[in-house]
């Protein structure tokens, strides 16, 4: 691979590994195996009143149902990001954008991140890094969100793919002040976001102290972002990004960890099909977040291979929904379901 430290070079290997079968945990899965909807064999209703409906930072979705932040940055990652926005918003489903320092410290990389004109409705979250955002003014982090006209910023934690990144970040302090200026002065919501580690109740209880309402959880057992990293490390990060590959919280534990909490939990990390989806809301999560899989089906049948597989995922989440009763999405939160010991240990 090319020099490491290049921004887009990076963006260029993270398409390719994440597009492989390579960067997955090793032993760890996101947990959704360890929870069982519960069958109910007398729904009481046609299929058609299913109102897969939600409404998330303003905006309705059809179902509760998002793409996940993926890339951002190169010619290949803008024919991404307009393909899949354009299918969010046919969908109405919402799509984040992958790290928007590369269209910061690079102006002219910024087109790749434009996809309003083909998708003008779409529910759209921004993305910056935490540590990026704690040396930029909100002036200046506001610039970003209005260039793509995000409706939501996701600010992205993620101190574990830094450590064995080369020329990776180590300096993770001032996130609580950072939260807490950008939710006073930023113009729209802010999204504290993990990526592939999970989000624990106590870390989540610090940051919906500064006012954060939502929350990606990210959590672990889908693309393991160590692993990314370990593909591109030198020797001795290497030997750390081995050691780390399986580190983290279980996507459906880290819902289950906010629970209670009064905040609006999206469930990404592991997501793999309208199943994940449904348990993940099921579990307590406002809409759950698939990222891998899209990008596979995108490479495999370009938009249409996205269009399609998107579509199955939200006729699985209403097929489910009508299986277990619920009407709504709300009542699909209240879902009677058995958690198996790994998943159960984690509760509050």
């Amino acid at each position: 691979m090319a020099d490491p430290l290049d921004i887009s070079q990076r963006k260029k290997d993270h398409l390719a590994l994440c597009a492989g079968d390579k960067v997955g945990f090793r032993d760890k899965t996101a947990l959704f195996e360890q929870c069982e909807l519960v069958h109910c064999a007398l729904p009481e209703m046609h299929a058609d009143e299913v109102d897969s409906r939600v409404e998330l930072l303003g905006k309705t979705l059809a179902a509760p149902v998002v793409i996940s932040a993926m890339t951002g940055g190169t010619d290949e990652a803008a024919k991404i990001n307009q393909d899949l926005a354009q299918v969010a918003d046919e969908l109405g489903l919402a799509i984040g954008l992958g790290s928007q320092r590369a269209m910061f410290e690079r102006p002219e990389t910024a087109w790749t991140f434009a996809v309003r004109d083909r998708a003008p409705n779409v529910l759209l979250f921004g993305n910056l890094g935490l540590v990026q955002a704690r040396k930029m003014s909100t002036e200046e982090i506001q610039g970003l969100v209005d260039e793509v006209g995000a409706d939501a910023l996701c600010i992205h934690l993620n101190p574990a793919m830094e450590i064995v990144q080369p020329g990776g970040d180590r300096d993770f302090s001032g996130g609580l002040e950072v939260f807490r200026r950008l939710v006073e002065e930023l113009r729209v919501p802010v999204i504290a976001k993990e990526t592939g580690c999970g989000i624990s109740r106590g870390v989540a209880q610090m940051i919906r102290s500064t006012g954060v309402e939502h929350f990606d959880v990210s959590g672990s057992g889908g693309t393991s972002w160590v692993a990314v990293e370990a593909h591109r490390a030198d020797e001795n990060q290497k030997a750390l990004a081995e050691e780390l590959w399986d580190w983290g919280i279980p996507t459906a534990a880290s819902v289950l960890q906010l629970r209670g909490l009064g905040v609006k939990a999206i469930a990404t990390g592991g997501l793999r099909s309208g199943s994940h989806v449904a348990k993940a809301v099921a579990l307590g999560a406002v809409a759950g977040g698939l990222a891998a899989p899209v990008l596979k089906a995108h490479r495999a049948g370009g938009i249409e291979g996205a269009r399609v597989f998107l579509r199955g995922v939200i006729s699985t989440v209403r097929s489910l929904m009508l299986l277990t009763g619920s009407r709504t999405v709300a009542e699909l939160q209240r879902a009677q379901m058995m958690l198996g010991p790994d998943l159960a240990r984690w509760q509050p």
